[in-house]
């Protein structure tokens, strides 16, 4: 960063030094190029909600078998699983902004083809094989960017305000997911064809992009690559030594997979609850979606406020508990009354589980290791969606797609109950 950039951060960043608490929770906000990315990644993040949700629901029309809706989730985050390693030592070799522009451009491509292809109205198969494999690029190009924005974020604030912009950008992408949900509905209100609805929700998206291109175009931030020491493959390997031999370590990147891996698959069928088991049509999808943002908002904005509690991990695997209690609560509601409490709250427990477990991992490594360990933390916690939401397709073949989620949510409350019992580490962090 230059030393007019830090000049500006540091003046702006004392003025919201006071006492007024509003100004305290959104006081990264202060920094002119954290407030344009914000709000860039903002408009961004909710086009590719409205994306997800109306692809989901098309899918599911188009196939009427919802193991395409794991298809398409394991597809669009499997990319997680290969590249993020390698795009996160890219961050560190490379311009970052540029990284990103590359990453935006590429997915409004991607976007706008998608647009087209349901415009022409393909027939069914190749629809459905060109929409899964746009997807998959999507999810590639995502693996370089998302390591390079995380990377950017810390030089576009002060140290001090480090944890606050780090927040308030978790709140920035749940909110997108509530705003992208909810405009979701609105094509397939106003057009008759669904083909020509999520024609629209494509190029919606597509233009998304546009917002956070220009915000990336205008921060005053320079990135002046490091000169890196050894190749990505000893990195990997002095990293991963050093998560195997601290259980405590060890435990948590366990338990992030596990969280997403039996937790997050429900989020992923929610078209067909909406459509099969809460008969709510398209709408009831997009009022789900929204609803899981909400909550998860709201879960981040409590932890938010708790602060720097003590006992964090005690806390996290009690909240895990109630993460998987609701899922069954989810799966047993006989209408949408009580089903969409139930997602609500489950929601609410999930970020609180995300937020607390990237709190201890951050509170046990050491700096000159941070980078390479929250790296397989990355992999671990954006791994476990695609691989649960694809085995839980796979087991809706065979069984009630309710009881294959009910049977996760029980898995995910033993399995912290058996932490909470054991002497494993974690707890007394």
């Amino acid at each position: 960063m230059n030393s007019a950039t830090e000049q500006t951060t540091e003046s702006e960043s004392t003025s919201v030094e006071d006492s007024d608490p509003i100004r305290r929770v959104f006081r990264a906000f202060s920094y002119r190029d954290f407030r344009l990315l914000w709000f860039g990644a903002f408009t961004s993040s909710s086009g590719t909600w409205l994306q997800e949700t109306a692809l989901n629901w098309l899918l599911l029309q188009l196939t009427n078998d919802p193991i395409y809706l794991s298809y398409n989730a394991a597809l669009s985050t499997a990319p997680i699983l290969l590249f993020t390693l390698f795009g996160g030592s890219l961050a560190d070799r490379m311009d970052r902004r540029r990284i990103l522009l590359t990453s935006q451009w590429a997915q409004l491509i991607f976007a706008c083809t998608l647009a087209l292809l349901a415009l022409l109205k393909l027939p069914v198969p190749l629809l459905v094989t060109s929409a899964l494999l746009i997807s998959f690029f999507t999810g590639c190009v995502q693996a370089f960017g998302g390591p390079a924005y995380q990377s950017l974020i810390p030089s576009l604030v002060n140290k001090k305000d480090l944890q606050n912009a780090i927040a308030l950008n978790s709140i920035q992408f749940q909110l997108a997911r509530v705003v992208g949900a909810s405009i979701a509905t609105i094509p397939f209100v106003i057009f008759k064809d669904q083909m020509m609805a999520a024609s629209v929700s494509f190029g919606l998206n597509g233009l998304s992009f546009v917002a956070v291109i220009i915000a990336l175009r205008s921060l005053n931030v320079i990135h002046l690559p490091r000169t890196q020491c050894g190749g990505v493959r000893s990195q990997l390997r002095d990293g991963l030594n050093f998560v195997w031999r601290q259980e405590g370590l060890r435990s948590l990147n366990f338990l992030a997979f596990a969280s997403t891996f039996l937790g997050l698959p429900v989020t992923t069928f929610f078209a067909f609850f909406a459509r099969d088991i809460l008969q709510t049509g398209e709408k009831g999808n997009s009022i789900l979606v929204a609803i899981s943002g909400a909550g998860a908002v709201t879960g981040a904005l409590i932890v938010a406020g708790l602060g720097n509690i003590r006992n964090k991990g005690r806390y996290t695997l009690l909240v895990q508990i109630g993460f998987g209690l609701s899922i069954v609560g989810f799966t047993l509601s006989p209408s949408v009354w009580l089903a969409y409490p139930m997602i609500f709250i489950a929601s609410i427990f999930m970020m609180c589980v995300f937020s607390l477990i990237t709190s201890l991992i951050q509170l046990l490594v050491s700096d000159e290791m941070r980078g390479q360990v929250i790296s397989i933390f990355v992999v671990a916690f954006r791994g476990g969606m695609p691989l649960g939401s694809l085995l839980t397709g796979f087991l809706a073949h065979r069984f009630p797609i309710t009881w294959v989620i009910m049977a996760e949510g029980f898995m995910l409350t033993i399995l912290a109950a058996a932490f909470l019992l054991s002497k494993s580490q974690v707890k007394e962090h």
